[in-house]
């Protein structure tokens, strides 16, 4: 039995095991649930130790190792290591309806953390530097994106002043059409969308580019959005989004947004970085005055 390809892969070695283990022997199958069930508890053992702990015989580990894709416990021990110094992996599927909200709160935040991880190490430098390139060059900008994807775009458009030309983040299929189809050579749309396969938003996509305006597509997978891109941002998380809320893509897309503004922002001039500045010292003021006209009211 042999596991998918990736099984050697740091960023899903957990979820391969676990999805092969229906493949596996029982014997077998128990060195991989005490694998899957403490992975840095089987860190601290060598091969005695964990057939020991499994309840297996040593040529059983081998064998254990052999099938997902090792050529033996060492190097199967440093795959591991690698895994959980990056953070574990652990699949939605891994939620249990009697988990206590305290193991559901370790579980999510651990599968975050990874996937957010993940999405750092895969997310290609000269992609990121050409999406600066046309951002920083533009007179204005257009974010698009239909349920998570337009929760992304509406916090990009909260962030106008760092890019530092007029922005907009229509809701309605219709404004965002009427938009694009408006673009010039130097209107910039940033369509999101975490499938690619989105249909308004590949439309949309479709419609800027007709008009003459670039396009910087973010995107989680193939899809025919990219297709109509200047720039293709792919950010690869570990996504369940048939069961639960795709909240890992959201929180990926909108670092990656931070970085798009920043950077940005620090492209710009010295003249406008001061605005910027002062206009951030003018809230911190403003909220500073208004907490203290509460405190006076419910004093």
């Amino acid at each position: 039995m042999t596991l998918p390809a990736h099984a050697g892969d740091v960023d899903t070695l957990l979820g391969a095991i676990a999805a092969g283990m229906p493949e596996l022997r029982p014997s077998e199958q128990k060195v991989a649930a005490l694998v899957l069930a403490d992975p840095i508890g089987a860190l601290d053992h060598n091969m005695a130790g964990l057939a020991d702990a499994a309840g297996v015989s040593e040529p059983t580990v081998m064998r254990f190792c052999s099938a997902i894709g090792f050529d033996g416990f060492r190097t199967f021990k440093i795959a591991l290591a690698q895994a959980v110094a990056v953070g574990l992996p652990i699949a939605h599927s891994g939620l249990d309806r009697h988990d206590s909200p305290a193991q559901l709160a370790e579980k999510i935040f651990d599968h975050s953390i990874a996937s957010l991880d993940r999405a750092r190490r895969r997310l290609d430098p000269a992609a990121l530097d050409r999406a600066v390139g046309l951002l920083a060059g533009a007179s204005s900008l257009i974010f698009v994106g239909f349920g998570a994807s337009g929760i992304i775009a509406q916090d990009a458009q909260q962030k106008f002043p760092l890019f530092g030309v007029p922005c907009d983040a229509p809701a309605d299929f219709h404004q965002q059409f009427i938009a694009v189809s408006m673009s010039t050579p130097r209107t910039v749309t940033v369509a999101i969308s975490h499938t690619g396969h989105t249909a308004e938003t590949v439309r949309i996509a479709a419609a800027a580019r007709e008009a003459g305006g670039r396009v910087v597509t973010i995107t989680g997978d193939d899809g025919p959005l990219s297709s109509y891109a200047d720039v293709d941002i792919r950010l690869s998380t570990f996504e369940d989004t048939d069961m639960f809320t795709p909240t890992v893509s959201r929180l990926a897309g909108l670092v990656v947004v931070d970085v798009l503004a920043t950077a940005v922002a620090l492209r710009s001039s010295e003249a406008h970085l001061r605005r910027v500045r002062a206009m951030k010292d003018a809230l911190a003021r403003m909220r500073d005055v208004e907490q203290e006209q509460d405190e006076e009211r419910s004093a």
